[in-house]
């Protein structure tokens, strides 16, 4: 018997896991994601190069549950115009979570 509940915490510990790895891979939905806006206050320089380039960004994001959080982040950057201190961007982030967010556009 207590074998058997071993067993069953093993493979119940191996599912979560194996889910946050997919989650975290974007192979499976993630929560309902809440939309707001980031402020930036500070951006890496362009790269010397074309086409898509890294750029990292610092700045205050705002939502409908965040009233304010100082956030950074590491994307990839394509043609458009590179950001500059005080644009504002829209932004997707997880439900209390506003660290793992994701630009979505100008806004």
């Amino acid at each position: 018997m207590v074998q058997f509940v071993m067993l069953l915490i093993v493979a119940g510990a191996v599912t979560a896991m194996v889910v946050a790895f997919l989650r975290s891979r974007g192979k499976l939905p993630q929560r309902a994601a809440q939309t707001g806006t980031l402020y930036v206050t500070g951006v890496s320089p362009r790269p010397e190069g074309v086409g898509e380039q890294f750029v990292t960004l610092t700045g205050n994001l705002t939502g409908p549950n965040v009233p304010g959080a100082v956030v950074y982040g590491r994307f990839v950057w394509g043609d458009e115009p590179w950001p500059a201190i005080g644009d504002l961007l829209r932004v997707a982030y997880p439900a209390g979570n506003p660290n793992s967010f994701q630009i979505v556009g100008s806004a």
